[in-house]
């Protein structure tokens, strides 16, 4: 990809002749905006995006800013020269003056027979639509000469290209978007701040009040969810009555104006409708699971003794960002150079489509000697796209799957490592038989180095079995999507029972792997005997694991919900002007919504950063315990290893067992 490749081609517009717009050391340096000389011939916004339109296209330094036609420059030139001047810089050829004809410049493609006011969007020129009491227009213009003799309006220039249309809207969009991310950045950047130390009292209050924090999350979560379900009742209340309230989303259809959709009462009842449902599940799942709750809150505790003893495992989820950040900046320059492989492919343009040598492969340098030129008068030979036939480019959509594939392979070895370098100082703090005096020092640091050095292989031979199952159904997807139309009802079930296998597979192969990583941390043994050995004492112990199973993490996506409904619920008062009194907010927002929604996703990636450190401590205490209760019997020569309150309460399951 390094050899082939050339990120230039992503970076840069490319015009007809295939050179860069904008790259440095180039005649194009300071040309950085790619120009189309005739609009109306892209019928479809798909053909300007990919460089495809039969009109030929320049580098130049600005877009066009008013209207002006070859002929009026002609008559205009005689009494003021600045006007060929402006005209010139979007022509092919430099010119001393315009003495050509309209029928020759048409015939040469040397200048644009009309320019009309535009603006750069994605290093190229579109027209400036805007509109004017209900009337579309483009440089306040609804009717113009298109140079050639023609009269044309505003909605034939629109739909000349079709579907720049949305291009446009979604340039706007993005425009406000980007806008509100100005304005908010510092307060988004704030509530990360606080969600942070948020977690980080959690993390704290849990070692000594975890059964009362426990019932604050469950309050707190509840009271979220309540405030979001009478939010939405009193938004769906006040658009009664409401001209076109009333209409559903299908009716809209889709909209690049997102804030079209909260004006519908559909909407607001939907979200209704999904916060009730999930209130009742956390209630149900409160009042069903009390009992596993309670043990799942002693090793919530155990946990909180064990990470505040190793305080350093906080700080690893930044280690792991930094490892994914790498990995992921990798792929992504991977695949860019694998995209960008190939050569020029110059194609035969006619401005009428009607050359029977049309979309022919062609070389520009000899083009006009050629047989086309000649049976084909005004074709063209332009640039199309890169491309290739040899070897190499046959395999890129193979070496682009390799890439995903090794890019899965590595996500998950950093994952792994994490898990192994985690596991491993947890143990380190389990099995000290003196707490805090047996815990070897700087553990975090010990059991990373003792991953690496050791049980590379390990974490690899895991992570690549479970890479394998995901590529698999990432391809299955792809295939699913490119046959859908293809599909018949038994194809279709079929898929679903793949999908549906495979996605059990893979959970249930990060089970294991997880408590393999566990075993691995603890014994060092290779990671097919560390998985054996897990599953079996698990399945040995099946009765507490079934006790145990996800209740531990419930509670966990509790808490993770609590500090990103927090600050949602401040960023909603804040961004919408709810708190004057207090504290005054951004009061020039275009979408509210739009750092809202940041707000709260790395509120929640900064809870779960610190809560999977402890998912990841319980599990590791979990599996220590069960060892434990193999290898010893609390005599005086085989003493527990483990607390009192923890063997009371996680041995009940067992005794209860052994009663019945």
């Amino acid at each position: 990809a390094w050899v082939h490749g050339d990120p230039r081609r992503v970076a840069y517009p490319t015009d007809s002749k295939g050179h860069f717009c904008g790259q440095k050391g180039t005649p194009n340096e300071n040309k950085t905006i790619l120009f189309y000389f005739n609009l109306f011939r892209c019928t479809s916004p798909s053909v300007v995006v990919n460089l495809q339109c039969p009109t030929t296209q320049i580098c130049v330094s600005k877009c066009p800013e008013k209207f002006l036609t070859y002929m009026e420059l002609q008559f205009r030139y005689k009494t003021n020269k600045n006007y060929w001047t402006y005209y010139s810089q979007f022509c092919k050829s430099s010119f001393i003056k315009p003495a050509k004809t309209l029928t020759q410049v048409l015939l040469d493609d040397d200048c644009p027979t009309a320019i009309f006011p535009s603006k750069p969007f994605l290093q190229r020129c579109f027209p400036d639509f805007s509109t004017k009491n209900g009337t579309l227009t483009v440089g306040n213009k609804t009717i113009f000469e298109d140079g050639s003799g023609m009269t044309r309006n505003a909605v034939e220039l629109r739909a000349a290209a079709n579907r720049v249309n949305k291009i446009l809207d979604a340039r706007a969009i993005g425009i406000k978007i980007f806008e509100d991310y100005a304005t908010t950045w510092y307060w988004i950047l704030l509530g990360l701040i606080i969600a942070m130390f948020l977690s980080w009292i959690f993390v704290i209050l849990l070692k000594y009040i975890a059964g009362l924090l426990f019932w604050v999350f469950m309050v707190g979560v509840i009271g979220i969810i309540g405030y979001g379900i009478v939010h939405c009742y009193q938004e769906y209340h006040s658009l009664q009555g409401r001209p076109k309230s009333h209409l559903s989303v299908y009716d809209i259809g889709i909209q690049t104006d997102i804030s079209m959709y909260f004006q519908l009462k559909q909407t607001w009842f939907t979200f209704m409708v999904i916060l009730c449902l999930l209130e009742v599940f956390i209630i149900l799942m409160m009042i069903f699971l009390r009992e596993r709750i309670r043990i799942s809150i002693a090793l919530l505790k155990e946990g909180s003794k064990a990470i505040g003893y190793i305080p350093t495992t906080l700080a690893y989820p930044l280690l792991t960002f930094i490892f994914l950040s790498i990995c992921i900046s990798y792929w992504v320059v991977i695949a860019v150079y694998l995209a960008t492989s190939g050569v020029p492919i110059y194609k035969v343009i006619t401005p009428e489509g009607q050359c029977k040598h049309e979309n022919t492969t062609c070389d520009p340098e000899i083009f006009n000697t050629t047989e086309i030129a000649k049976a084909c008068p005004g074709a063209q030979c332009n640039f199309a796209f890169y491309g290739g036939k040899s070897l190499y480019h046959q395999y890129i959509p193979t070496f682009q799957i390799f890439n995903l594939f090794v890019f899965l392979w590595l996500i998950n070895f950093v994952i792994a490592l994490g898990q192994c370098a985690l596991a491993g100082a947890f143990a380190s703090y389990y099995w000290a038989f003196k707490k805090p005096d047996d815990i070897p020092p700087y553990p975090l640091f010990t059991a990373f180095g003792r991953a690496i050095r050791y049980h590379t292989g390990s974490l690899a031979f895991g992570s690549l079995i479970l890479a394998s199952i995901q590529i698999f159904r990432i391809l299955l997807e792809y295939l699913d999507r490119r046959l859908k139309q293809a599909q018949n009802n038994l194809s279709k079930f079929l898929q679903c029972c793949l999908k549906c296998c495979f996605w059990c597979l893979e959970t249930a192969v990060r089970f294991l792997n997880r408590n393999a990583y566990i075993m691995i941390a603890i014994y060092g043994k290779n990671f097919c005997r560390s998985a054996r050995e897990a599953f079996n004492l698990l399945m040995r112990n099946v009765l507490k694991v079934a006790v145990m199973d996800n209740v531990t993490d419930f509670v966990l996506i509790l808490g993770k919900i609590l500090v990103a409904g927090c600050i949602g619920v401040l960023g909603f008062l804040l961004f919408t002007q709810r708190l004057p009194m207090i504290i005054e907010g951004p009061t020039s927002l275009n979408y509210y919504w739009v750092p809202l929604l940041t707000v709260i996703i790395g509120s929640y990636l900064v809870a779960h950063g610190f809560f999977s450190v402890y998912a990841m401590c319980v599990d590791t205490i979990f599996i220590c315990f069960l060892e434990d209760l193999e290898r010893n019997d609390g005599s005086t020569e085989r003493p527990y290893y483990m607390s009192q309150s923890l063997l009371k309460i996680l041995s009940e399951p067992s005794m209860q067992t052994k009663k019945s």
